[in-house]
């Protein structure tokens, strides 16, 4: 058995972190070697999980429910699958919650949980669990970290003298359809930008010709 107990600290509130934390396509997106796959009529979803464990690498593929109370910030999530060739099985169970951190602005996100492993793998899997559960977590930390930091949280940035197409460009949105509104927004933008100058180069180029003539 895999047990995990991880204590995150996260800069920013709450209500962020549990805007991200809770959504199973944002999740996904901080976990290296994580696919997510269609939902269930009832609320679960598929998943896939590819790791390496020393030189071997096994790809599970897994039926996740997640049950969420909104009103305390805690979710449990279940899940149960086997690997690529169903020489390996497991079960998975973890509970989560996201509290007030000890700066204003700041917050704590506990995880508590177990994998049972059953099957050919398992004694590998558990014997090397503990440096992959390390890798994992601080990977997991870092893009948490990018997700939940406010839109307007950039250096030197001034809500009021920011125009709104600035504020939809920043690369922070959670969303892969909000990621590419963002990016087709700054896209649009830079490129009006740089198609007003040229041509104010051409018309003075222009005028200057025909004075010459």
């Amino acid at each position: 058995m895999i047990s995990i107990n991880e204590k995150i600290v996260v800069t920013s509130p709450p209500e962020r972190v549990w805007e991200v934390i809770s959504d199973p396509s944002a999740v996904v997106s901080c976990i290296g070697g994580a696919e997510l796959g269609p939902s269930h009529d009832d609320g679960s979803f598929d998943g896939t999980l590819a790791i390496r464990f020393g030189g071997l690498r096994v790809k599970f593929a897994a039926r996740v429910a997640l049950d969420l109370d909104e009103s305390a910030h805690e979710g449990r999530l279940t899940a149960r699958g086997a690997d690529g060739q169903g020489a390996t099985r497991f079960n998975a169970s973890a509970t989560f919650r996201v509290v007030e951190g000890d700066a204003p602005g700041t917050s704590w996100v506990f995880c508590d949980g177990e994998i049972k492993l059953n099957g050919k793998l398992a004694k590998l899997i558990e014997s090397g669990a503990g440096a992959v559960v390390s890798r994992m977590t601080k990977d997991f930390t870092d893009q948490l970290l990018l997700r939940c930091a406010a839109p307007d949280s950039a250096p030197g940035s001034a809500p009021d003298s920011v125009p709104e197409t600035a504020t939809v460009a920043q690369p922070r949105p959670t969303g892969l359809f909000a990621r590419l509104r963002a990016w087709w927004a700054g896209r649009r933008e830079r490129r009006s930008g740089q198609a007003a100058r040229p041509s104010e180069d051409k018309s003075g180029e222009a005028l200057d010709k025909g004075g010459r003539r």
